[in-house]
């Protein structure tokens, strides 16, 4: 079964994490993967860890992991990638699939011209 994870930095503000999981919400409901969850990077659980592991839990083989970050550095580029290498080891079965940052989708520049009002 596939699922997704959505990873976020993760914030000391409550309202950061209630924002970021209406989005998890609002996937669910639009996409209709039967298993769509959260894990953030630091500050807030679940860790990105303990997201995988919810989702091989459930029975994911695949985890197709959603980068809740604008743009590369070091968190995108080499900490997230470290993390998911070790989750990769703990469950060799399971293919486990990072996305590029939002920031470099090609969809950005048109949300953006709509923040503008173009």
């Amino acid at each position: 079964m596939k699922a997704a994870l959505v990873i976020s930095h993760g914030s000391r503000s409550a309202e950061t994490k209630k924002e970021v999981e209406a989005l998890v919400m609002r996937l669910k409901k639009k996409s209709g993967w039967p298993l769509i969850r959260l894990a953030f990077l630091e500050m807030e659980h679940p860790s990105i860890s303990e997201g995988v592991d919810e989702c091989v839990k459930h029975g994911a083989t695949e985890i197709k992991v959603l980068m809740s970050f604008l743009n590369s550095g070091r968190h995108v580029d080499q900490d997230v990638p470290r993390i998911l290498d070790e989750c990769r080891k703990k469950y060799p079965q399971v293919k486990i699939i990072q996305s590029s940052p939002v920031g470099q989708h090609p969809v950005i520049d048109d949300l953006f011209l709509e923040l503008l009002g173009n």
